[in-house]
């Protein structure tokens, strides 16, 4: 942990250093505590911002970065509900924030990437342990048996509820911290005692992921696990063992999971009625597919540019009432769909831009083999279709911050895993380094 936190730069860059730590360790927590840690790393970085530096705001990052605000604004000039629309703005300036202040600090992301998203990993997995802790006390002072810690009371939102947390959004944060662990322990960079504690860092994440249900980021775990690891890191026959030994792992994970009465609840059967439109059979709220098609029918009358920033919730209201969706109308829910929440704010223009800056993000981690960057937009691109990303501050400083971060730290590729590491090539790198600690 100490060369985790020490850094070998000026101190103006040390300053800034920490400030990215304290924010990665404050996503997970409340909104409060990351704001203020941004608004102060926005301070320290304007304070020290040389000249020069003005220049990157002409950058094709500051352009495509800050898009989704970018189409808030635009789509202000004609909306239905201004006051609104003036939220949504203020909702979505760390779009803006991040990629600024990226570009006008001097720390080298590139150099310490690695540093931080370890720190941010082991962060998520004391996040956990405290969640699990005190589930199990709670179990205790009640008298309950052990295996009530999978029951309903204490999975999906109930399992977040103690750090106040939207078990989805934290669930983002979760994968994240689990792809960059199952990197770090496949690059055999690190020594047997690390790689335990690693990989016990990895049950633990994965075991809370299961915990909080959330369907569509275990199905991006999979897809990063079994295909996008082996096929960015490894060749020949490593990766075909990799990838039979690992959906062998994943088939017996599910079985057991299903085994449970608890998850097969929430994995199949709430899933199937998710996707249901029976209304025959008694719910006690509406599923997310008859949203979409009340929402589609909205979207007809205006294709082009929609209605407006700010306006999906209350035009939705009134559909979600004369449709019989009271569930919906009462608690004044959105289509819980990034891609039709554009349609019907910013018409097909937005959203052909939202796509596009989607695709500026994965051709991106794509040709630099960049696993973590490729499972934070899978993370993105996949439950955009299940959740309004972008409506929530959670999921706002989320894409905002990883987003940007990601972009701006983007490196080559390391060397294709073979199995063996070249002693010549570890000597190499150590003679050259100014500061012979390893980032792990």
């Amino acid at each position: 942990m100490k060369e985790l936190l020490l850094i070998n730069d000026s101190k103006a860059n040390k300053i800034s250093y920490y400030h990215i730590v304290l924010l990665m360790a404050s996503l997970p927590f409340d909104l409060f505590y990351s704001h203020i840690i941004l608004i102060s790393f926005a301070l320290h970085t304007f304070i020290h911002l040389k000249k020069e530096k003005l220049r990157s705001l002409l950058s094709s990052k500051l352009l495509v970065l800050p898009s989704v605000l970018y189409i808030s604004i635009i789509a202000t000039v004609y909306t239905l509900n201004l006051p609104a629309a003036f939220t949504e703005w203020t909702l979505r300036i760390p779009v803006l924030l991040f990629p600024v202040l990226f570009s006008f600090n001097d720390l080298d992301l590139k150099k310490y990437r690695s540093k931080l998203l370890l720190i941010f990993s082991l962060v998520c997995t004391a996040t956990v342990c405290y969640l699990y802790a005190d589930a199990l006390i709670t179990i205790r002072h009640y008298h309950l048996p052990i295996r009530a810690l999978f029951s309903e009371s204490f999975t999906n939102h109930n399992f977040a509820q103690p750090i106040n947390i939207h078990a989805t959004f934290f669930s983002f944060q979760l994968v994240i911290a689990v792809v960059n662990i199952l990197y770090v322990l496949m690059k055999r960079s690190v020594s047997r005692s690390l790689s335990v504690f690693y990989a016990l860092c990895c049950f633990i994440l994965i075991c809370s992921i299961i915990q909080l249900s959330s369907k569509s980021i275990l199905f991006i775990l999979f897809m990063v696990v079994n295909i996008i690891l082996p096929y960015y890191l490894l060749t020949g026959r490593s990766r075909q063992k990799f990838i039979l030994t690992g959906f062998s792992i994943s088939a017996l994970v599910v079985i057991v999971v299903l085994s449970l009465s608890t998850f097969r609840e929430r994995y199949v059967t709430l899933f199937k009625d998710d996707l249901s439109t029976d209304k025959t059979e008694p719910r006690n709220s509406d599923t997310r597919l008859e949203r979409w098609r009340v929402a589609a029918e909205r979207i007809k009358a205006r294709p082009l540019l929609g209605y407006g920033s700010g306006s999906e919730i209350g035009l939705l209201k009134d559909d979600f009432y004369n449709a019989k969706l009271y569930s919906s109308y009462l608690h004044g829910l959105n289509a819980h769909n990034e891609y039709i929440s554009m349609l019907i704010k910013s018409g097909i223009w937005g959203l052909l831009i939202y796509l596009l800056t989607l695709i500026y993000g994965f051709k991106a981690c794509i040709k630099k083999k960049d696993v973590v960057f490729t499972g934070f937009m899978l993370v993105i691109a996949i439950v955009s279709f299940s959740e309004n990303i972008l409506d929530v501050d959670k999921g706002v400083m989320f894409y905002s911050f990883f987003f940007s971060f990601f972009i701006f730290s983007n490196t080559a590729s390391e060397e294709v895993i073979t199995g063996k590491t070249k002693p010549d090539d570890y000597l190499s790198s150590m003679a050259t380094n100014p500061l012979p600690v390893t980032s792990y």
